[in-house]
């Protein structure tokens, strides 16, 4: 239990604020512990059936897709994890994964994001608009997979925020989720959050040192989070709980401790998750680019320490839209991108 706790603490699951229901197609299997599950999406969990299990012959991560394409399930099904295989069994996996890849032509790799002992892998088949996800250990045991029909939107992809966003944070941050595509940032999908960044902090591949139960053990907890632009302050909440043990997450109040400024220009960012009791701003300060809002923490919807920003065009972040954020000093941010702040 321990282990698939870990495997959810350090590849996944960040920031999971998103309350609608996404409109894209997913077909999904994972070990509980593993699993990415952000925001809606088909799952399946079904029991094991007594079937006779194939020998397991290991493959590189690089070779799940044409194994995928060649419908090969006999070979990948023996690499899952035993607490994947409690999810699904060998027939369910071929009737989610066959029908899914029909029609496909070449997955390139759009995403490889190490992080602790495990590495997530990410793959596009361009002209289908089809996505595997899967995460792998040092071993190469699978953990989780993801089929997903990937959605865009051309559109709001072309508008940029008019206000030009300065860094909210000092020195070198991770960009977890960021970028216009779902595989790369599951935001995407949601309209109220398309453009949301899950920032933390890390050092030699990894987001803590020490016991990961405990916030101060990760690098991002305690970190100063800054005003992006200058603004006024609409909305302050101060008073949530960081979540005990890391893991743990509070969907009562899914932003957790977090600061709305409002830009001008119908434009409105957000810092959302941060620690408890350590917002300096009240409602109706003026504010300018650099001036210190709290410290970066773990409360609400958040399975450790980081940073969930984005900009949109209310105060309310279920209700408004989001909107791609103009950076000073880059076109964007996507997963696996390091932030080089000031």
């Amino acid at each position: 239990m321990e282990n698939n706790r870990r495997t959810k603490r350090n590849i996944m699951l960040l920031s999971l604020i998103c309350a609608v229901a996404a409109s894209s197609v997913t077909a999904y299997a994972g070990a509980s512990g593993a699993s990415k599950t952000s925001g809606s999406q088909t799952s399946t969990s079904t029991s094991v059936k007594k079937e006779k299990t194939p020998q397991m012959t290991v493959f590189a991560p690089d070779q799940l897709p044409r194994l995928l394409k060649q419908e090969k399930y006999d070979r990948i099904y023996p690499q899952l994890s035993p607490a994947f295989k409690k999810q699904i069994s060998l027939e369910d996996l071929k009737k989610i994964g066959i029908p899914f890849h029909k029609g496909t032509a070449s997955y390139t790799l759009l995403s490889l994001l190490p992080e602790n002992d495990f590495k997530r892998y990410a793959w596009l088949d361009s002209k289908s608009g089809k996505g595997v996800e899967a995460i792998f250990d040092s071993k190469n045991v699978i953990h989780s997979m993801l089929f997903k029909t990937i959605q865009k939107f051309p559109e709001t992809d072309a508008q940029r925020t008019k206000t030009t966003f300065e860094h909210p944070f000092h020195g070198n941050w991770f960009t977890i989720w960021g970028g216009t595509n779902a595989l790369v940032n599951y935001h995407y999908d949601y309209e109220s959050q398309r453009y949301a960044y899950d920032i933390i902090r890390r050092d030699k591949g990894s987001s803590y040192k020490g016991d990961a139960a405990k916030n101060e053990s990760y690098y991002a907890f305690g970190q100063p989070i800054v005003a992006a632009a200058a603004g006024k302050v609409v909305l302050v909440v101060n008073d949530i709980k960081d979540n005990v043990p890391v893991g743990a997450m509070d969907e009562k109040h899914p932003a957790g401790n977090h600061v709305v400024i409002d830009h001008g220009n119908g434009e409105f960012s957000y810092y959302a998750h941060l620690q408890k009791g350590s917002i300096s701003v009240k409602v109706g300060d003026e504010v300018k680019a650099g001036d210190a809002l709290g410290k970066c923490g773990n409360s609400g919807n958040s399975s450790e320490a980081h940073l969930h920003f984005q900009v949109s065009d209310g105060a309310d972040l279920f209700t408004s839209k989001s909107i791609r954020v103009q950076w000073k000093d880059a076109d964007e941010y996507v997963q696996g991108t390091t932030i080089k702040a000031p």
